[in-house]
């Protein structure tokens, strides 16, 4: 089953987790955990995240702004 609008899901192609945001014709809509610009992923190399994977994506976004790399 597609995952809804809002949920975590990764991008099997590229191993990146994102939040759903939207299907647009044939492809589904993703967006970086904590923001940044959405991609386009075909359907069938999206599945719903993990719990772990979802942590994983949080602690990446949090040790990044930590840094400073991101707003």
């Amino acid at each position: 089953m597609m995952p809804a609008i809002g949920a975590h899901a990764v991008d099997t192609r590229t191993g990146r987790v994102g939040i759903v945001m939207g299907h647009e014709g044939p492809y589904v809509q993703l967006r970086p955990y904590g923001g940044g610009r959405e991609w386009d992923a075909e359907p069938g190399d999206v599945r719903h995240a993990t719990p772990a994977e979802r942590i994983s994506a949080a602690t990446a976004y949090t040790n990044a702004r930590s840094r400073g790399e991101v707003p």
